[in-house]
């Protein structure tokens, strides 16, 4: 019986202290930030078993089909004013002073989105928003170079509007970063800061290619654990991972929550960042990846407040970098 007051107190301690940390979230799709209660405000015509059904996966390739569905649904620029303004509302809730949203322009082209609407609307419901913003523009690798090149080139055309960076998500077996390296050359020459995925669901070679081309952060990056070389590299360098500890579960990333390598990354010394990635899609908060590192890895208070600060530490924006301290 005490024993289970004192575990149940100390509970307590560790969700209080993990609300009242400040925080940044490095790694979230806007897209991928839709909840079902969203959803069926935007099409009142869905189903409770279609969206649990949307919400089920059990491996990456089902993850992305939900991700594709979501997307198609969001049809007019207010749907992606209506998301950016909960995402933000919720991260506020949690204590998010600032964040970097994952926008997937290279989605909106491939759905023939007219980009500029589009994006305004996000723009001007984040510039009003109770959290600061900035913005990475996501190509996917399996649409081509060609698709790249036109992500890299809106990205370059609108820093003066909050865009920061590049990335490149999607499904890492159908495309290398390698294969972009020109286009992330050439970013990098215009100012934009590169953040691609690497080394999610396929190994260390992916993370090794992401840093040759230029790569100042990494999306994921888990299976950097696999080659120690690169581990030592990563830490000796102070090059960050955005580590997503509930999507790498869900999507099969890793076999188990147990065998998730945010603690040995962390104590080789490689800067971690924990960020949602998907919220909705994982069911998780920024406020649970951090409860998950305390309850499933054992960080401590000190340790927390750490990764709090590489959130910030890490940002791309220099205002953000100084909020944390």
């Amino acid at each position: 019986m005490l024993a289970g007051k004192i575990l149940a107190y100390h509970e307590r301690t560790v969700t209080g202290f993990i609300h009242q940390l400040k925080k940044a979230e490095l790694h979230v799709h806007l897209e991928g930030s839709v909840d079902p209660e969203t959803l069926l405000e935007l099409d009142p015509a869905l189903g409770g078993d279609e969206l649990r059904e949307l919400y089920s996966y059990s491996d990456f390739l089902g993850f992305l089909s939900s991700y594709k569905w979501i997307n198609l649904r969001l049809t007019r620029p207010e749907h992606f004013a209506l998301i950016t303004r909960r995402l933000l509302d919720r991260l506020a809730r949690e204590n998010v002073l600032y964040a970097e949203l994952n926008l997937s322009v290279g989605v909106w082209l491939w759905r023939k989105l007219e980009f500029e609407p589009y994006f305004a609307a996000i723009a001007a419901e984040a510039e009003r928003g109770p959290v600061r913003v900035r913005f990475i523009f996501d190509a996917v690798r399996q649409f081509g170079l060609e698709a790249g090149w036109e992500v890299a080139r809106l990205a370059a055309a609108h820093q003066s509007q909050g865009v920061l960076g590049l990335g490149i998500g999607g499904d890492e077996a159908r495309g290398q970063v390698k294969d972009f390296q020109a286009i992330f050359e050439w970013a990098k020459r215009q100012g934009l800061r590169l953040a691609p995925h690497a080394g999610e669901i396929v190994g260390p070679q992916s993370v090794w290619d992401a840093l040759e081309c230029g790569a100042e952060r990494i999306g994921h990056g888990i299976r950097s654990i696999d080659d120690p070389v690169l581990v030592r590299h990563l830490a000796d360098h102070r090059i960050p991972l955005e580590v997503c500890i509930s999507s790498n579960v869900r999507t099969g990333a890793v076999t188990s929550l147990r065998e998730h390598p945010v603690r040995r990354l962390f104590d080789a010394g490689v800067p971690v960042t924990l960020n949602t990635d998907d919220p909705p899609m994982f069911g998780t908060t920024l406020e649970r990846e951090y409860q998950l590192a305390a309850d499933a890895f054992g960080f401590n208070e000190a340790e927390l407040r750490a990764v709090a600060g590489n959130g910030f530490e890490f940002a791309f924006d220099e205002a953000a970098r100084a909020m944390g301290r």
